[in-house]
C-alpha cells in the first residue's frame, strides 16, 4: 500500500448482521487511531456503504445513516460484504446483488463476514476458490457448487484477493488478519489488545 489511507468500504442492506459489519469497522478504526495516537497518519478511510444511499436497518431495528451510495464511491483498497440471517432476502434481490458485484469489482481485497460469502458465490467471486461462512451453514455452502470447499476449521480463509470469514464475531478477527496483511504483525497485534480480543494470527478456533 501507498502511503495514504487505505480505503475500506463496508456494504450496509437492510436486515444485515451489525456484528457483522460492525466488528471490521472496529478494527479499522481502532488500528487507524493507534497509529495517528503515535504521531503518525491515519491508516485507514472507512465508508459505510448502500445500494442507493439510502438509510440501512439492520436486524433488530437499528439504522444507519449517511451511507454513500455504491454509484458514488469509486475505487477501494478493501471491500467488506457483512451476512444476515434472512440470506434468501438478499440474495433475490437484485439491487443488493448489483452493489455487491460492482463492490467487488471496483476493490483490490474482497471479504465477507459469515454468509455474506454466499452473496460473493452468486456474484460469481468465489468461483473454484475455497471458502468459509457461520459454521451452521458451511456444508450448504459447499453444496452450492461455486466454491471448490468450504471449512468450518479456520475463522477466515485467504484467498489472497479474497477473504472469507466465519460468523458473526470471525469478522473481527478476519479484519485483524486484514490489518496484519497491509500494516504488519505489530499494529494488528496492538489493535487485538486495545479491541480486549485474544487473537490468533494464525486464524485457529480455540
Amino acid at each position: 500500500m501507498s502511503d495514504r489511507a487505505t480505503r475500506v468500504g463496508i456494504l450496509l442492506f437492510d436486515q444485515f448482521d451489525l456484528i457483522d459489519a460492525g466488528g471490521p469497522y472496529e478494527v479499522f478504526l481502532t488500528a487507524s487511531r493507534l497509529v495517528e495516537r503515535d504521531g503518525g497518519p491515519p491508516i485507514y478511510d472507512v465508508v459505510l456503504i448502500s445500494p442507493d444511499g439510502a438509510d440501512a436497518v439492520a436486524y433488530g431495528g437499528m439504522t444507519i445513516t449517511g451511507t454513500v451510495p455504491v454509484a458514488d464511491v469509486g475505487r477501494l483498497d478493501v471491500v467488506v460484504i457483512p451476512g444476515l440471517i434472512a440470506l434468501d432476502d438478499a440474495r433475490g434481490d437484485a439491487q443488493i446483488m448489483a452493489a455487491v458485484r460492482a463492490l467487488a469489482a471496483g476493490s483490490t481485497l474482497v471479504t465477507s463476514v459469515c454468509t455474506g460469502a454466499f452473496l460473493l458465490s452468486d456474484a460469481g467471486v468465489l468461483d473454484g476458490l475455497p471458502a468459509t461462512t457461520h459454521w451452521e451453514d458451511v456444508e450448504l455452502l459447499a453444496e452450492q457448487g461455486a466454491v471448490a470447499s468450504a471449512s468450518s476449521a479456520a475463522r477466515w480463509v485467504d484467498n489472497g484477493p479474497v477473504i472469507t470469514s466465519g460468523g458473526l464475531t470471525s469478522g473481527l478477527h478476519m479484519a485483524l488478519h486484514v490489518v496484519r496483511r497491509l500494516h504488519g504483525l505489530e499494529i494488528a497485534e496492538r489493535t487485538a489488545r486495545q479491541l480486549d480480543l485474544p487473537w490468533d494470527p494464525a486464524g485457529n478456533r480455540e
